[in-house]
């Protein structure tokens, strides 16, 4: 009988599977599916609270994906890279992801990581970069993001925004939450971010 693991890995899948974009189709192909699962503890963080707005603004195509997270946020174990003295306390209460796949995700995968990232209204994530290179995709509207020494644009729900190895990027969210898709590949999969615009534009 298939567990709430299965399922959400089979949703994160099946909304990948819908985006039209050569990038991500071809890293969906690379991806080993079948994986084995992790044993994790659930593990709970305060930006949680979001999920139901999220689970809201989503769009059609994201909302079966946002909305199991949403229902089944207790028994999922949730992450967070930096702590109050990187960027504040209200950084962190609205800060937040929950790895899929990965090196230390529900799913068990040396190659590659994907999951979520929450961020609530108002915030910043300041520039930062890391080995890795990473596929990001919005699943909400209106928060704007930064590449490189570019400025600010706001991205749509939907939209694949990339950033090769050590390119520096930000996010400013707007007055609603933001939840964002993300695959990673090519460096540590669980290397905590520089802090700053050191990487390439």
């Amino acid at each position: 009988m298939p567990t709430i693991f299965d399922e959400l890995l089979e949703r994160f899948q099946a909304y990948l599977a819908g985006v039209d974009s050569d990038l991500v189709a071809d890293e969906v192909a690379r991806i080993g599916w079948d994986m084995p699962v992790r044993s994790l503890e659930p593990r709970a963080i305060d930006c949680l609270g979001l999920l139901d707005r999220i689970a809201e603004l989503a769009p059609t195509n994201a909302r079966p994906l946002a909305r199991f997270v949403a229902d089944h946020r207790a028994e999922l174990r949730w992450g967070q890279t930096y702590t109050a003295a990187d960027f504040g306390q209200g950084f962190i209460d609205n800060y937040g992801w929950l790895e899929v796949f990965g090196t230390r995700g529900h799913f068990v995968n040396d190659a590659a990581a994907g999951g979520l990232l929450i961020l609530g209204p108002g915030i910043i994530y300041p520039d930062h970069h890391h080995i890795a290179e990473e596929i990001y995709i919005p699943l909400t509207s209106g928060t704007e993001w930064r590449m490189g020494e570019g400025n600010f644009h706001i991205r749509d729900a939907g939209e694949v925004i990339h950033h090769a190895s050590n390119v520096s990027h930000a996010m400013r969210t707007g007055t609603e939450p933001l939840m964002a898709l993300y695959l990673w590949r090519g460096g540590p999969l669980a290397q905590k971010s520089i802090i700053g615009s050191g990487g390439k534009g």
